[in-house]
């Protein structure tokens, strides 16, 4: 800054250089006081030039040059980062951003449709993490196999990633970084203008995407445009990326497990909890003390067991534009705009047996139970077979626009003034389900094989004749999110090696969710024949149903069928029906923060170099949260403040060898869902759940110490230990309550469900309901290590060899969670969504023409969280996926591609009860192959 040098612009034109100049970078830029955007930046602006020992140049170009431009802002940086750059412009190492993140140490992802939607750093979940678009935090909100996200986490599914040249994944903090982060902030990037040079540049892609399991083929297509000036002062530039798919998502689910009980009351009576009529020819209500209804009473059956396809049409569009202005060397102006439509059809098309709550119309025989306590395998008889068809319409729109004006002052004194708008509404207008019964259906099952069960239905499910229409749903729904953002920075260097920052800042977030429904019976909505549950089932409301490749054994059902979804909501004047707001689905959050900061950058050298930041950073916050309590809509508010310290230093032994430490305070503010004055009602478990605003936030103290040894050019080893004090973390509170003591209104309970007409209690207010909230917890800790690494070969080989490489990582993470069980028990398990261990590696062939690129990632299981039906937490098995990359540099403009993710067609297996692992689904999405080619004028 004291050079007076001109704005470095992060640059996504072609990478050229060499990791050989990085140890003069360190000292030419002042990385020491520098944070990692613009080292970044720097980095990869530096890789342009040519290194050239003796008389042969050396010259870096492809994937090795994005690892090497990576690399150099990782060392570079004060804090522990780690790095992800574009080797040119609309070329993302990976088609998810997400999927380019698993290749970070200690970073996880969650997967939705088989490809990556949200991700875990260090042990702590998406919504303990903050990311930032061109420096404005924000949140992007998808749908998932059950809803919106509702929470804080960011959805990354939602933009292509074409759209991006930059993550830089910030994993220690410092007093000029954003707070409400206890696992990392991310910072996304999507260029400027100027970093194209002078002139027009036009760059655009065109993919095939095909997928192996529903023989899909389907388009994929991006384009870039940038102008600048003569005098490279003015820039403009825009993007567009769009795609559309299909992805099939085959498998068996049970809905859960669920046991019962045949208990005596004080009076000497029975009651009965999802107890079979009779089991074995022997009347349970009439033979409360019989073996055998005691037996698979108090052991765990199936409550929907089913195969099914789940058919995800999806389509991605995506844009951005900016304008960058730099009248003088002292100043910068910039504006970006970015926008994305993620749109996606759900359809369900399911053949199942509704076993729960209609055990007392169900007959069993030839049961089997396991040492694990599961009723793994019997016969049925009056069973519910229930074929259904579900279909989903979500959008989620998204649109960003944020500016900043940067302006040298002195030669000493820059101010960077930034600000900027969001917003992210997931729409969800109709999400629609026809059931089809026949309640006197005989069927079997076999769970022996927890994974590939076998379903046998003996009833006819081919011949609509021998079905009712006999329910219907439709729930629209929508989450609102928006965010506005003001900050202005100062930064002084009164001395080289010194320099001081400060500003203050100022944020609101706005979140606001609502529902409704159009849920009935058929027989209640219209009237029927005696005896009848529902309408007649002639040919044209029903279609035929194959299941296909979903990992069955032989001699499964694998045809049966479905409601038609357009002939049914036609015949029952569906979305002509009033839809009635559900009182527990209205909520709101809206939090105002502003504070400060300041922070001392600095860089010695007492015979050992040292740089590093310390600081402080002040923060109030406003809470205001809405809901509905009791059937009123009220209104809660509650401010708190917090300082939080933080400091970074490194330490250079040598000038290739650093060993970095950080300590901060961090905090997250609580879940958006927990922070409702309101309730709502889970009327198919019994269950209750309500908020709390007034749970304090996720406060932790983190300490950071790591090896960073760059032993060649390229090639970095490293280990990374890290832990976080959780002082204060939310936990859910279980009581069994009557529906009475709520509070609620029994308006809530609907026709339907088995809140409000099941054999046992119907409506009764003094029925058993499970309620959960939030209250504040004690604390806990997470702790673990990464190893890292990034060998090219050219560091100990020449010639063919050298155009090789390798790089990789394994994360360990040790982390506890008190979670109380429905029995009132405290158990001590791991924190939700966190892997003990995770590991992803990758090998390359990269000789600036041809290049290859093999990729696996391996993720330990682990739970997501409370589970029901006496199954305690729910979670998924370990995965591994394996992708490739082939490119091949056809022209100077012309370069082919051919991708494959997924290429093992890995089966994801989602369990509830963390002790038996008793199936909840198993499913696989296909492989896919993409192939296209890129070119550039």
């Amino acid at each position: 800054m004291r050079n007076n040098r001109k704005f470095l612009n992060f640059k996504n034109s072609l990478l050229i250089g060499s990791a050989l100049m990085m140890p003069q970078m360190a000292h030419a830029q002042e990385a020491g006081t520098m944070d990692a955007q613009e080292a970044a930046e720097d980095a990869a602006a530096a890789v342009e030039e040519v290194i050239s020992p003796g008389d042969n140049a050396i010259v870096v170009t492809g994937f090795r040059a994005s690892l090497n431009a990576a690399i150099s802002a990782k060392r570079e940086s004060v804090g522990q980062v780690d790095v992800i750059v574009a080797e040119d412009i609309a070329k993302f190492p990976d088609t998810n951003l997400a999927e380019s993140l698993q290749r970070i140490p200690g970073v996880a992802i969650e997967r939705d449709a088989g490809e990556g939607r949200s991700i875990t750093v260090r042990g702590l979940g998406a919504q303990f993490t903050r990311v930032r678009v061109n420096g404005m935090e924000t949140i992007a909100t998808s749908t998932d196999g059950a809803s919106s996200n509702r929470d804080r986490a960011f959805d990354f599914n939602v933009f292509a990633s074409e759209l991006f040249n930059s993550i830089v994944v910030h994993k220690t903090a410092s007093a000029s970084l954003d707070e409400g982060s206890l696992g990392a902030v991310i910072d996304l990037s999507t260029g400027s203008p100027l970093s194209y040079g002078a002139g027009t540049k036009l760059v655009g892609s065109v993919q095939g995407r095909y997928n192996g399991l529903n023989d899909d083929l389907a388009p994929r297509l991006a384009g870039l445009g940038a102008w600048v000036n003569d005098d490279e002062t003015l820039g403009v530039s825009a993007s567009v990326a769009w795609s559309e798919y299909t992805t099939p998502e085959l498998g068996n689910n049970s809905v859960r497990w669920t046991d019962g009980s045949i208990a005596q009351e004080p009076d000497g009576s029975y009651r009965f909890t999802n107890v079979f009529r009779s089991v074995n020819g022997v009347e349970c209500r009439a033979n409360p003390t019989d073996p055998g209804c005691n037996e698979v009473a108090n052991a765990f059956h199936p409550r929907i067991p089913r195969y099914g396809l789940v058919d995800h049409d999806r389509e991605r569009l995506g844009a951005t534009a900016a304008l960058q202005f730099q009248p003088t060397e002292r100043t910068n102006i910039e504006i970006d705009g970015l926008y994305s439509n993620f749109k996606e059809d759900r359809d369900e098309y399911w053949g199942e047996v509704l076993i729960r709550s209609n055990e007392a119309n169900i007959d069993l025989t030839n049961y089997a139970i396991d040492g694990d306590n599961n009723v793994v395998s019997g016969d049925l008889n009056n069973a519910w077979i229930r074929n259904e068809r579900y279909h989903r319409e979500s959008e989620t729109e998204f649109y960003q626009i944020s500016g900043k004006l940067e302006q040298y002052v002195t030669d000493t004194l820059m101010a960077r003034l930034s600000g900027g708008y969001s917003k992210s509404d997931a729409t969800i207008p109709v999400e629609t389900t026809i059931i089809f019964d026949d309640r006197d259906g005989v069927y079997s099952y076999d769970y022996t094989d927890m994974k590939t069960p076998l379903l046998v239905f003996a009833t006819d499910v081919t011949n609509p004749a021998n079905f009712q229409l006999a329910e219907f749903r439709d729930r629209p729904s929508q989450v609102n999110n928006e965010f506005k953002t003001v900050a202005l920075d100062l930064e002084f260097e009164p001395t080289e090696g010194l320099s001081f920052k400060t500003g203050p800042f100022w944020r609101e977030f706005d979140f606001f969710t609502t529902g409704a429904r159009r849920d009935s019976q058929y027989c209640s909505a219209f009237s029927c024949a005696d005896g009848a549950y529902g309408a007649p089932v002639t040919g044209d409301l029903a279609e035929l149903f194959e299941l296909g490749d979903a990992g069955q054994p032989a001699g499964n059902t694998n045809s049966w069928v479905v409601p038609n979804l357009d002939a049914a909501t036609d015949f029952l004047d569906l979305y002509n029906r009033p839809a009635v707001t559900q009182q527990g689905d209205e909520r709101g959050v809206t939090e105002e923060v502003w504070g400060g900061y300041f922070e001392t950058g600095f860089e010695l050298d007492p015979g050992v170099r040292m740089t590093g930041n310390f600081g402080m950073r002040f923060a109030h916050t406003n809470q205001t949260s809405s809901g509905f309590n009791s059937g009123q809509f009220v209104t809660v508010k509650r401010s708190y403040d917090d300082l939080l310290p933080a400091i970074n230093l490194n330490v250079f032994p040598a000038d290739n060898f650093i060993i970095r430490g950080a300590v901060a305070k961090v905090l997250t503010r609580p879940s958006l869902g927990s922070l409702t004055p309101g309730g709502s009602v889970d009327q198919f478990n019994f269950g209750i759940s309500s908020g709390n605003p007034f749970i304090d936030p996720y406060r932790a103290w983190n300490y950071d110490v790591a090896f960073e040894y760059y032993f060649a050019p390229g090639a970095i080893a490293s280990v990374a230990l890290f832990r976080k004090d959780v002082e204060s973390f939310p936990i859910s509170d279980v009581q069994t309550i009557t529906y009475a003591q709520s509070g609620l209104p029994l308006s809530l309970l609907t026709d339907g469900t088995p809140a409000y007409d099941a054999v046992v209690n119907g409506t009764d207010p003094n029925r058993e309901f499970v309620a959960r909230t939030t209250v504040n917890g004690e604390g806990a800790t997470i702790q673990g290590i990464e190893v890292g690494f990034n060998l090219p070969f050219s560091a100990f080989a020449d010639g063919f060899v050298s155009d090789f490489g390798v790089l990789g990582n394994v994360t360990y993470v040790d982390s506890s969670q008190d979670v109380t069980t429905d029995d009132g028990d405290i158990r001590t398990v791991t924190f939700p969504g966190v892997s003990e261990y995770s590991a992803n590696g990758t090998a390359y062939y990269d000789d600036g023409t041809f290049s290859v690129r093999v990729s696996g990632a391996y993720r330990d299981g682990y739970h997501t969280g409370a589970s029901g039906n006496g199954n305690f937490l729910e979670g998924f098995n370990s995965t591994f996926n394996l992708d490739a990359a082939v490119r091949y540099q056809l022209t100077d403009n012309i370069e082919l591609m051919l991708d494959g993710t997924n290429l093992t067609d890995n089966y994801r297996y989602r369990w509830a009860d963390i002790d038996t692992k008793r199936n909840y689904e198993n499913n696989h999405f296909g492989r896919i192959i993409m192939f296209g080619a890129r070119f550039e004028l």
